[in-house]
């Protein structure tokens, strides 16, 4: 695409949402080579951290981390090296048919710094506090716009998509994780991480949302963690109507679904969903959840999810032999014991410790993705259509669907510390939150018998 975006391009692209490290616009102008398309762009901190472009896209340790893969190595261009990674590393993975790597563009300083102006006003305040459009960059990522179908038909059926952040669908059995940590093994991260979004403010309740439900390939329980998403959406569950959001928060999130915002999203579905009122939201999130189970893409993103196999408790150790670094974790223990168990990891070959990393890097890729799935009524005697289909029996429609897997960003080595820091965090906090409960409910335990006698 011969083009480069001008200041006076800016207008056309509007606030679609955001995560940490990128915001989302969708384009809502005239011309042809972006209908359809929304635009990625990557943030810079607030905090007066350098901008994400450096001379060289990856550090020297991250270059032999992707040996591999010539591309990504050879790049000096650290966006370009984020494409290449969905296109060499998570499309084999997950299926090229589910996985879109865009395509870069050239943006003038002009653009993106208009573009910042513009949607300041729709952006969260924490988000705006914390980061910013990075103005550094010279490109910007574009790519399908997936809560939609691609034009091409004369006649235009309303297109109504669902974005959901599946997070981590298994709960670890890694030998390596650390005793005091052993509650991992049977409370899920999300449930875990619930409890200190909480205690934080992040999250005004908890979701009652398993991740483990939604990856369990049972019908039933499918539907039951599409149901909890619906009801605390926080930011795991989006839904658009023909490319504009109706449901769920932007970049901040949004916690329960009460009675007003059901009767909009209930009204919303009306072109879409056949029923009658308090029946299309059921309808509709029973579409969602048959689609989930007839897929099967969730099978192959637990796959990749898998490829975590030693947890991070056991991951962090390879990764300050990669560093060549005294392992801070086995310092900070001062056990003989912990030293013990992990010297079989810091005793491997160094393609043995950047194979642990590189797994670990990608399945964090795999928690941290969403899912879109697009659906639109399809037509009586259109056998023709080039998409999956599915029967909903409760409205007696056809449907069209698609599934694509989206932010699928490429993690920084030097992000493995913090992944161990804020592990280490949330259990912490889960494990005190449960002692406490236990303490209150034996003295409540204590009182009620004092009281009896």
């Amino acid at each position: 695409m011969e083009v480069v975006l001008e200041k006076k391009d800016a207008a056309d692209w509007v606030y679609r949402g955001e995560g940490a490290a990128n915001l989302v616009l969708g384009y809502s102008g005239s011309t042809p080579a972006f209908i359809g398309k929304v635009m990625r762009l990557q943030k810079a901190p607030i905090n007066g951290s350098k901008s994400m472009n450096s001379p060289t896209a990856l550090t020297v340790h991250e270059r032999l981390l992707w040996k591999d893969t010539e591309d990504i190595v050879a790049t000096s261009n650290k966006e370009l090296a984020c494409q290449l990674f969905v296109k060499h590393i998570m499309s084999p993975l997950l299926g090229s048919t589910h996985v879109d790597s865009g395509m870069r563009v050239p943006a003038s300083k002009e653009f993106l710094e208009s573009v910042e102006k513009n949607v300041i006003c729709q952006r969260p305040a924490s988000r705006v506090d914390a980061a910013k459009v990075d103005t550094q960059c010279d490109s910007v990522l574009l790519m399908s716009d997936h809560s939609l179908f691609p034009r091409g038909t004369h006649e235009v059926e309303p297109c109504i998509s669902v974005e959901i952040k599946p997070k981590c669908g298994f709960l670890p059995s890694s030998k390596f994780i650390d005793e005091g940590n052993a509650i991992k093994r049977s409370i899920t991260r999300f449930r875990m991480h619930q409890a200190l979004k909480l205690h934080q403010g992040e999250v005004s309740e908890y979701s009652e949302y398993n991740p483990l439900d939604l990856f369990s390939g049972s019908k039933d329980r499918i539907h039951k963690a599409i149901r909890d998403l619906f009801s605390t959406p926080q930011n795991n569950f989006r839904v658009f109507l023909n490319g504009s959001q109706i449901f769920g928060g932007l970049g901040g999130g949004a916690d329960s679904t009460d009675f007003v915002t059901r009767g909009k999203f209930e009204d919303a579905l009306k072109c879409v969903i056949q029923g009658g009122d308090g029946l299309r939201t059921m309808s509709f999130l029973l579409l969602v959840a048959e689609t989930v189970h007839k897929s099967g893409v969730l099978d192959r993103l637990l796959e990749v999810q898998k490829l975590d196999n030693l947890d991070i408790d056991g991951a962090i150790h390879a990764y300050y032999d990669i560093i060549s670094e005294p392992c801070r974790v086995c310092r900070a223990s001062g056990k003989e014991k912990m030293s013990q168990r992990y010297l079989s990891l810091h005793s491997i070959s160094l393609d043995e410790s950047l194979k642990i990393v590189k797994d670990f890097l990608i399945a964090a890729t795999a928690k941290d993705c969403s899912l879109m799935i697009s659906f639109r009524p399809r037509k009586d005697g259109n056998p023709g259509s080039p998409y999956n289909n599915l029967y909903l029996d409760s409205t007696n429609q056809f449907f069209d669907y698609k599934v694509n897997f989206i932010d699928l960003d490429l993690k920084q080595l030097k992000k493995m510390e913090e992944y161990y820091e804020l592990d280490k965090k949330i259990v912490s906090y889960y494990n005190q939150m449960v002692e406490t409960e236990e303490r209150q409910k034996k003295n409540t335990s204590t009182m009620a018998l004092k009281t009896a006698n």
